[in-house]
């Protein structure tokens, strides 16, 4: 009998799969034949590796299933990749240990002075370490089986093991028990809410809801057609880009809204620059020159008193003489890069919709990919986005505006009273108080604008720290005018119970107060029981539904979860803060951007076509003085002082008290709260001493 064929499918396979078990081929290579040498062998040298397989005959596009020897063989590479993944692990964690050793070391800044939150936390610390001393003891005297009678005892210790015994019981765990009652009752109602949310989603993808424009404006190719487009159709639009600073992004972000599709006559970009730093002046008011030359209409304005951070930069932009022959203003962070049909598909949703104040697009993530903490953050955006905002627009009319890639009706501006510094959420300070005047939102899931997220963990704490203590500032300022506002009571309720009680302020109180401080408070008050469907079931449960969003970041769910679990501590603190105008909650901190597409881009541009020609892509923003600049740009960094990693003292305490919980729960046998204790505080304790996101020296 002759024998089979040889099967070439499988040898292309095999020699793929050699390739990636020892590292010399990415698993994310595309899967395409590869080249053949003259001997048919693996050929390696210092640069490639190439392959060589005779090519498939014609015939070959027939499927062939694979052998019990091949399927073998497929086995024993993956064993050999988790094998070898395993063995790598021991000198990560020694890796991981020798940085956090040397962070520790090599601390030199001057910790700030310690918050009201922290002092707490410290006192907690050491009454978990003087309680694991206790109960330490109590185990291996044995008092845990047969409990010491507060009578009969006669040693010293006995006595005061007895004592705790009895206060714990009759004075300790019975308000403790009751808290934490509250907490898990405030935990469901919030569970149902994001519950209702994610339905309210699936239905919308169900039925194919979605804002739809009653007109259309014409692309770039019918724009150069001058004599058959009317310009006068094409309503007069205002561009802002507010900026501090911004050395890293502001070309990148000038670019993208200088090249939008809409008739240079009928748009006007406004640069404002609040930049303290002469060089950053002098920079982005060259890059507006250029776009000058190139015939867009753009002016640089700067403001030599910088009061009201982005609140104050906007209100002065919008009191030009000019501002009044414009009927929108499209808002743009500077890092912010929109699309060029980003007008053609925001302006026409207000045509027919007098009623419409503002139309928001969503943001979509140029570094989601970076590192852990970017990915982490890409699920809570989206889910934000795609569940949150979505729904909201759709069944409400009603959201908070993000503060940038949103167009608002400049007549709906004015009408609401305009932009005020009372805050440091002025975008959701006016989207308020547009909504109490009757105006309604609309929300373009299907429109991105490309921003940055933030790479680093102090960039992104001071972040959330301002995103939750401003709407706590909010609500105090503006209770009592939901309350007189001529509005339905459902949209008063919608505000007062749902948009700031139930989202803003009872989601960091119960997470902070039930999985840092009552769960760990538990495993030394025995009394006082937090049920696993509590600790585990229902957190992962509503983990899924977050991640449902981002479905490529499923394998991330259990960093997610303990990571939103230790966040809790920065938004809980800032919730505070806000509510009762304690510390900084008033300061305004511009996120640090990288940058990271800007430079890149521009080398790329510069090096494939150094002449300025038509702005047809965002890389086409700069001229010849582009590489100039760039190299200035780098020794300035170079010259700059020298950035350090942080350690945090909140989450280091916490990560101690968690760990310390986690031994006494070991000590009485409780499981799942063992594991739970032992991964959060670990997450606690990398997070503590600056182990996640970007990793300076």
């Amino acid at each position: 009998m002759a024998p089979p064929p040889p099967n070439y499918e499988f040898q292309e396979w095999w020699n793929k799969e050699r390739l990636k078990a020892h590292g010399f081929l990415s698993p994310s290579a595309p899967h395409s034949p590869l080249p053949a040498t003259a001997a048919g062998y693996a050929s390696f040298d210092s640069t490639a590796v190439e392959i060589g397989t005779p090519t498939t005959p014609a015939d070959g596009g027939k499927f062939r299933g694979r052998s019990p020897r091949q399927l073998s063989w497929f086995l024993l590479l993956r064993l050999l990749g988790s094998a070898l993944l395993l063995a790598s692990l021991p000198s990560r964690l020694f890796g991981l240990l020798r940085t956090a050793a040397r962070r520790i070391s090599t601390l030199t800044h001057r910790p700030a002075p310690a918050s009201r939150l922290y002092r707490l936390i410290r006192g907690f610390l050491v009454l978990a370490i003087l309680l694991l001393v206790l109960e330490l003891i109590a185990y291996f005297k044995g008092w845990h089986f047969n409990p010491p009678s507060y009578a009969s005892s006669a040693e010293a210790l006995e006595f005061i093991y007895a004592n705790w015994l009895m206060i714990r019981v009759t004075y300790l765990a019975p308000p403790v028990q009751a808290l934490a009652n509250m907490c898990i009752v405030l935990f469901l109602v919030q569970s149902v809410d994001r519950l209702v949310l994610t339905l309210g989603c699936f239905y919308i993808r169900l039925r194919g809801l979605k804002p739809v424009a009653l007109v259309e404006y014409g692309s770039a190719g019918d724009l150069e057609g001058a004599n058959t487009i009317n310009f006068d159709e094409y309503p007069m639009v205002l561009l802002q880009i507010p900026m501090c600073n911004e050395r890293e992004v502001y070309q990148q972000s000038i670019a993208a809204v200088c090249i939008q599709d809409w008739p240079r006559e009928r748009m006007l970009v406004q640069v404002l620059d609040d930049s303290d730093d002469v060089e950053v002046q002098r920079l982005i008011n060259t890059e507006v020159q250029k776009w000058q030359q190139k015939g867009v209409h753009i002016i640089y304005r700067h403001r030599l008193i910088r009061t009201g951070y982005k609140a104050g930069n906007l209100k002065s932009a919008m009191n030009c003489d000019y501002v009044k022959d414009y009927e929108f203003v499209a808002i743009f962070d500077a890092d912010f890069q929109p699309a060029p049909d980003f007008l053609r598909k925001t302006i026409p949703h207000f045509k027919g919709n007098d009623d419409v104040a503002l139309v928001q697009a969503r943001w979509s993530f140029v570094n989601k990919d970076e590192n852990l903490l970017t990915r982490l953050q890409n699920i809570n955006l989206s889910f934000h986005f795609e569940v949150e905002q979505q729904v909201n627009g759709i069944f409400i009319n009603f959201f908070g505006f993000n503060g940038t890639a949103g167009v608002w009706r400049i007549k709906a501006l004015e009408e609401s009273g305009g932009w005020l510094e009372r805050t440091t959420v002025e975008d959701m300070d006016i989207a308020v108080r547009a909504h109490l005047c009757g105006w309604k939102f609309v929300f373009l899931n299907d429109v991105k604008c490309l921003c940055e997220l933030p790479e680093s963990y102090e960039a992104y704490k001071k972040q959330q720290h301002r995103w939750h203590s401003g709407p706590m500032q909010l609500f105090r300022l503006c209770f009592f005018d939901i309350l007189h506002a001529k509005v339905s009571l459902f949209k008063k309720a919608n505000l007062i119970f749902l948009f700031f009680l139930l989202r803003k302020l009872i989601l960091p109180f119960y997470s902070f107060t039930l999985f840092c401080i009552i769960l760990p408070l538990s495993m030394f008050l025995p009394e006082a029981h937090l049920p696993a469907w509590v600790v585990c079931y229902v957190p992962g449960i509503m983990s899924v539904m977050s991640i449902l969003p981002a479905p490529k970041s499923f394998p991330f769910i259990v960093p997610y979860l303990l990571f939103e679990n230790t966040m809790s501590v920065t938004k809980f603190h800032a919730m505070i803060s806000g509510l009762f105008k304690f510390g900084s909650s008033y300061e305004w901190i511009v996120t640090k951007k990288l940058g990271r597409s800007s430079e890149a881009d521009l080398v790329a541009y510069i090096q494939k076509d150094p002449e300025p020609i038509v702005e047809s892509s965002i890389h086409r923003s700069s001229s010849e003085s582009g590489l100039t600049e760039l190299n200035k740009l780098d020794v300035t960094k170079k010259a700059g002082k020298a950035k350090m990693n942080r350690l945090y003292r909140k989450e280091l305490a916490l990560a101690i008290i968690l760990l310390i919980a986690s031994v006494r729960s070991l000590l009485s046998a409780q499981g799942i709260h063992f594991y739970f204790l032992l991964f959060q505080g670990i997450t606690f304790l990398a997070v503590g001493l600056d182990l996640i996101g970007e990793q300076v020296s």
